[in-house]
């Protein structure tokens, strides 16, 4: 079992241990971009159970959930040298809103399935509560329908997660595979007030249930901001999060100029000690929890992506730090892998619509139906020109609210409704069309990895 010693992770030997691997997103937590569908999952999951009835929809995200991350999927990271994959989840899998603070033992399924088939590669996991009750931030990552946070204004909702923190901890509190828990992903506390003391509320807890993981705190604003803690607890790694801005999908050249911002391998060591300064300073270990550019199609392009990758990788060596690729498996925008078969091949059209409506944030140029949008874009600026909403300002805000919630949530029906007709090895087909041998993989991107591991 892995332990914080100092600035470094180690094994109970005394064994120094740097945790490389990816995140798992999409899987027991998904997102639109991932697996193709619009808005969020509890509303993706709402359109697709009103056309298949309950029943033959839990037939198809179960199988989905099978499929996703199997053998051949921990035998491909073990081969690439990887030793840890970052588990995000959604606490719907649980605990039900409609019966708060029972656990649901059933969600543990597949949970237990996956973190044995890594450990029985030498794979360390790391368990991601991706999206809490209330939603953490304003986004739908955490499976937010809105654009609150409301986790931060109810009680209620923080009771909640510390009760299904102590029932995590409980359960692996004596298996030597899961390197710690990652309690809240990119927290987005707008006021700073709130995100601090819960942490101390939640480490105690955890930690009575289970005095031995690392615990992976998530500094606030999305995991950029370490100023709300005021104590450096014990065994604990304070996460960062590393997004560089010229590999986001309405990133520029690299290096070059995005949205009036200069991006070069300079640039992105700064950011890079501007997000570990608290690390550094109070001696505990690096750990970059997400990062990771995404990729376009056009080959010369994404040649300046993987160069991204390349000089944050050896950043990250330079320092010694730890690092959790986003993503795995997708349907092309960004993993190592992505879905082909009968999934794209009925859910490609649609995929592409959402595309070219800039539907999902992040694979969003901020550039599509421009013409349409222009007009509300220059009244927003005209008429209130100081409006700088969190956390990250009046245009992505506008984006956020327009393009991504109720554009998307007006695709939903469109979405679920190519679910009607099909019988059940149809549903099954569709969902193995993202296991491993059905997958394309990213190869340019596999063996950049491949090399910085080896």
């Amino acid at each position: 079992m892995l332990h914080v010693s100092g600035s470094h992770l180690v094994t109970a030997e005394g064994a120094a241990v740097r945790l490389r691997g990816v995140g798992l997103g999409g899987w027991m937590n998904m997102e639109n971009f991932i697996t193709g569908f619009p808005a969020n999952e509890s509303g993706m999951r709402t359109s697709v159970g009103e056309v298949l009835g309950e029943e033959r929809a839990e037939l198809f995200f179960d199988r989905l959930l099978t499929s996703f991350f199997g053998p051949a999927d921990a035998e491909l990271l073990a081969r690439m040298g990887m030793n840890c994959v970052r588990i995000p989840v959604n606490y719907h899998h649980f605990e039900s809103d409609a019966r708060p603070m029972e656990v649901i033992e059933y969600g543990f399924r597949h949970l237990d399935r996956v973190i044995d088939l890594l450990g029985a590669h030498g794979i360390y996991s790391v368990i991601d509560l991706h999206a809490l009750p209330g939603a953490q931030n304003q986004h739908w990552h955490s499976d937010n329908p809105t654009h609150v946070a409301a986790f931060w204004q109810h009680r209620h909702f923080q009771d909640r997660v510390v009760h299904l923190w102590e029932a995590i901890a409980d359960r692996y509190k004596d298996h030597p595979w899961v390197a710690g828990y990652n309690p809240v992903n990119e927290p987005g506390d707008p006021s700073g007030r709130v995100v601090g003391p819960f942490y101390d509320r939640l480490v105690k807890a955890v930690r009575a249930a289970d005095p031995g993981h690392v615990l992976f705190l998530d500094g606030n604003t999305y995991s950029t901001d370490f100023t709300v803690f005021r104590e450096v607890y014990e065994n604990t790694v304070f996460v960062c999060h590393d997004y560089a801005l010229a590999g986001f999908a309405h990133g520029g050249p690299y290096p070059g100029l995005t949205r009036g911002e200069w991006c070069d391998r300079e640039q992105l060591e700064q950011a890079f000690d501007r997000r570990t300064r608290f690390q550094r300073e109070t001696g505990t270990p690096l750990w970059v929890g997400e990062f990771g550019p995404v990729y376009t199609g056009d080959p010369a392009r994404d040649e300046q992506r993987y160069q991204i990758l390349r000089d944050q990788l050896e950043i990250y060596d330079a320092y010694g730090a730890g690092w959790s690729l986003w993503t795995y498996k997708d349907v092309g925008l960004q993993g190592l892998t992505s879905a082909s078969g009968p999934y794209m091949e009925r859910f490609g059209p649609f995929i592409a619509k959402k595309l070219r409506l800039g539907a999902d944030r992040w694979g969003s140029t901020m550039e599509e139906s421009a013409e349409d949008l222009r007009a509300l874009h220059d009244l927003v600026a005209t008429e209130f020109p100081t409006w700088n909403p969190y956390p990250w300002g009046a245009r992505y805000q506008t984006d956020d609210l327009i393009r991504h919630i109720l554009l998307a949530q007006a695709l939903l029906p469109e979405y679920a409704q190519l679910f009607a007709g099909l019988g059940d090895e149809e549903l099954l087909a569709l969902a193995d069309s993202f296991a491993l041998e059905s997958c394309v993989r990213r190869e340019p991107l596999i063996e950049l990895l491949r090399d910085n591991l080896v």
